[in-house]
């Protein structure tokens, strides 16, 4: 059963269609300075911006296109808008992101909402604490508006992947972007498409506007395939930047809290609230002395001139469309001074070991990590992953993914235990060399960052013949950055033929956001390429002005 499903009165008028206006301030288009600018000088309230996100979401998420994003709308947002503004009309201004409106991927934890991971075996599992980001998130002022689906405990958790067995990976098959818990979200660029995953309902929600940003986590490539699914920025953080403590795991070695957002300055803003030492979460450790006090400083044009940025060669080739847009924009980085060095290559000896390598640690891992989590719930639910598949493969149940069921009893009976020899020479040995590799990459070329399509095919359609293969990351690096650790940053560089977002990432070394925000910055300022999606068009409630 779904869980207050936009059970909430709205009580906001959502006007008609309209083109935007030049002059006004757009919530499709504004950034968060220029929202705090509206705030300070009093043009604008919490409670305005909250009721535009609202409004959109009743037209657009259960209604219209139906994109199916929200599996937990907050009863209280307005309320909390409220005392928001009343709280800065006194003069307290809680941080950066005081009145601004946010949603959560549905697998961080939040003490007056539930948290599901999308399961249904955890329907109104309320945790007992906020996850650390969002005690800080809560801290700065932000208003978690809504929790939104996920690929079913973040795609990989129960999952056939690194099967061999043909029967067993058709059988295995769960469509991207859907969750026993919320359902199937939808791409709203193509209502035939998925957002990809396992954060698809945060990308499809940043897309179709329906708050200012939101947060996923990445364990191979859960931020970036949606961002780019969705064309929205994107950033898979350093491991180690930012806590994980209170989001439910997939694997800890790889598992990463990143935001999506439509514009850079929101990237860099979430980050400043975002980062910080955690001793609940020893991996953030490794960030000591290497956070700027600053994300935003970073944000200037002319940040490309010089920069040595290398092409991934490797990964290109799959989509003569997605490649001709692609083009454009490294032609574009170079005439902004980027120094373009061609035909990069990654290793073959990581290709090859770096899908084997990550399966290995993945299954290991949440077969072990989602027992801690589970711990953490009411007795009622669910404590090992033999209890999950268990539930899940009982017909009195009721599950509602067979794929997923099956998936959950394939790792529980397949995945290795955290002292197994292979895991542990997976772990230490071959993240060791993969990331030895890499680092030898950027040291060779001397590169500043590494760019290859994010999705070098379209992402895939829900419902696929059974002879088509699922489409979306192709031959992709994507999972080389959580192997590494490396920071990855989504970029949206245009439209496709088919009416579909086209992004590149650029990966850099470990703690180098700050820079490479810098040239995504650079970029967007000379190339505009955040486009709302068709299904999702402009209210007139989008035009913010003050009660």
């Amino acid at each position: 059963m779904r869980i207050c499903k936009l059970t909430i009165v709205i009580g906001v008028f959502i006007g008609s269609m309209v083109p935007i206006s030049a002059s006004a301030l757009d919530v499709t288009q504004a950034t968060i300075a220029e929202i705090n600018t509206a705030f300070a000088n009093g043009s604008l309230s919490a409670e305005t911006l909250t009721k535009a996100y609202l409004a959109r979401i009743a037209a657009y998420d259960q209604k219209g296109p139906k994109i199916d994003t929200v599996i937990y709308l907050n009863p209280k947002a307005i309320e909390e808008a409220k005392v928001m503004d009343a709280e800065r009309a006194a003069g307290k201004i809680r941080g950066p992101l005081h009145g601004i409106p946010i949603v959560l991927k549905d697998n961080y934890d939040t003490l007056d909402m539930p948290t599901t991971a999308g399961s249904q075996l955890l329907d109104g599992s309320i945790p007992p604490d906020d996850a650390f980001v969002v005690k800080k998130l809560r801290a700065a002022g932000a208003i978690i508006l809504a929790k939104v689906n996920l690929s079913e405990w973040a795609g990989g958790g129960g999952s056939v992947s690194g099967a061999t067995d043909p029967e067993i990976i058709k059988k295995g098959r769960v469509p991207n972007g859907y969750s026993t818990q919320g359902g199937q979200t939808l791409n709203p660029h193509d209502l035939k498409r998925g957002p990809s995953g396992s954060s698809g309902g945060t990308g499809a929600a940043i897309a179709a506007v329906f708050a200012q940003f939101g947060l996923g986590s990445d364990t191979a490539a859960s931020v970036r395939g949606p961002a780019s699914a969705n064309g929205t920025f994107g950033l898979k953080t350093t491991h180690g930047l930012v806590s994980r403590d209170g989001v439910v795991p997939l694997a800890l070695s790889f598992d990463t809290v990143g935001p999506l957002a439509r514009n850079t300055y929101d990237i860099a803003m979430a980050l400043n609230v975002l980062v910080g030492i955690d001793p609940d979460d020893d991996a953030t450790l490794k960030s000591a002395g290497r956070v700027p006090t600053d994300y935003t400083q970073f944000l200037k044009t002319g940040s490309l001139k010089g920069a040595r940025i290398g092409i991934a060669r490797d990964f290109f080739g799959q989509d003569k469309d997605i490649d001709a847009v692609l083009e454009k924009a490294i032609a574009k980085l170079r005439s902004l001074g980027a120094i373009i060095v061609e035909d990069v290559r990654i290793p073959p000896p990581v290709l090859s070991a770096r899908g084997p390598l990550y399966n290995t640690i993945r299954s290991a891992e949440f077969k072990s990590q989602i027992g801690d989590y589970l711990s953490t719930t009411a007795a009622k639910y669910p404590k090992t992953i033999y209890d999950l598949a268990a539930l899940a493969n009982n017909p009195k149940t009721q599950y509602r993914s067979p794929g997923k069921a099956l998936g959950l009893k394939y790792q529980a009976e397949n995945s290795l235990e955290l002292d197994d020899p292979v895991y542990l020479a997976a772990k230490n040995q071959g993240m060791a060399y993969i990331h030895q590799a890499v680092e030898g990459v950027f040291a060779n070329h001397k590169l500043a960052a590494l760019l290859y399509p994010t999705s070098p095919s379209p992402v895939g359609l829900i419902e696929l013949p059974d002879q088509v293969p699922a489409r979306g990351e192709g031959n992709s690096p994507l999972n080389i950055a959580n192997i590494t650790g490396f920071p990855d940053l989504v970029v949206p560089a245009g439209m496709s033929k088919l009416g579909l977002p086209v992004t590149f990432s650029l990966m850099g070394r470990a703690f180098s956001e700050g820079r490479l925000l810098s040239f995504a910055y650079d970029y967007e300022q000379a190339n505009k390429a955040v486009t709302l999606p068709v299904t999702t068009p402009a209210l007139a409630s989008d035009q913010l002005t003050k009660d």
